[in-house]
């Protein structure tokens, strides 16, 4: 278990942001708008963290202002991910 201060991540979520790269139109608009700042864009080619799922936040507004519909989100199962300890 990661804790932060804020946050503690339980281990175990498995993957659940998934880009199609094919639908991506390389707006950058979930890079701008990722609070946690896991989004890149590298070579015109945009990509989540690798670790993005001791980092998520889990606030799926990557998927929201995903216009082109690339961004594929669900909550983690229920016992894993994000519990918000503060705030």
């Amino acid at each position: 278990m990661k804790t932060t201060g804020l946050t503690k991540h339980i281990p175990g979520t498995g993957d659940f942001i998934f880009i199609d790269q094919n639908k991506c139109n390389r707006c950058g608009q979930c890079i701008l708008v990722c609070v946690a700042n896991l989004w890149r864009k590298i070579d015109n080619v945009i990509s989540i963290s690798e670790d993005y799922k001791e980092k998520c936040l889990e606030c799926a507004a990557c998927y929201q202002v995903c216009e082109a519909d690339a961004i594929k989100f669900h909550y983690p199962s229920g016992g894993t991910g994000v519990i918000y300890e503060k705030g």
